[in-house]
């Protein structure tokens, strides 16, 4: 529940980054569980989407229009993509409940991660701290994912991925 949590923390960030590292974990195996969740992200489609939109979000980041992450859309996909992140990395028949504390990481994470960069953004700028930003939530989210799976959980293998 401890990865849910984390994964919500990431999402708070950038809400897209969570499934990009989810579909690259779920290819490679490495998920720490083989559920419903994980077997959709394994799928060449979703794990492409998920990379598509993580890209374009770290780009519209750095733009000057960029809103801030916790208007209601904003916030709505931390929230979606945080309990989805949290479903996929708890337990079986603990979805339910690594959902809630990804959505609730995410949320928290949301205002104190735009408190510090607005507090960052104005010594070193957006673009800078939006660089930065994104390289520590892409290694988290990367280092989540991809945590060695806890033995005897039946982690996601290739071929138990959606062809």
């Amino acid at each position: 529940m401890f990865r849910s949590i984390l994964m919500g923390l990431v999402a708070g960030q950038r809400a897209m980054t969570p499934l990009s590292a989810l579909a690259g974990a779920a290819r490679r195996g490495t998920l720490p569980y083989d559920n419903a969740t994980a077997r959709l992200m394994a799928h060449p489609l979703f794990a492409t989407g998920g990379v598509v939109m993580a890209v374009a979000e770290m780009v519209g980041d750095k733009t000057k229009t960029a809103p801030d992450r916790t208007v209601f859309l904003g916030l709505l996909a931390r929230t979606i993509t945080a309990g989805f992140a949290g479903a996929t990395l708890a337990p079986p028949k603990r979805e339910l409940a690594g959902a809630a504390l990804g959505v609730g990481a995410a949320i928290a994470s949301s205002y104190v991660g735009l408190a510090l960069r607005k507090q960052s953004m104005s010594r070193w700028g957006q673009t800078a701290t939006g660089f930065a930003e994104d390289t520590l939530v892409l290694a988290a989210a990367n280092a989540i994912a991809n945590a060695m799976p806890a033995r005897g959980r039946g982690s996601v293998t290739s071929s138990s991925s959606l062809r």
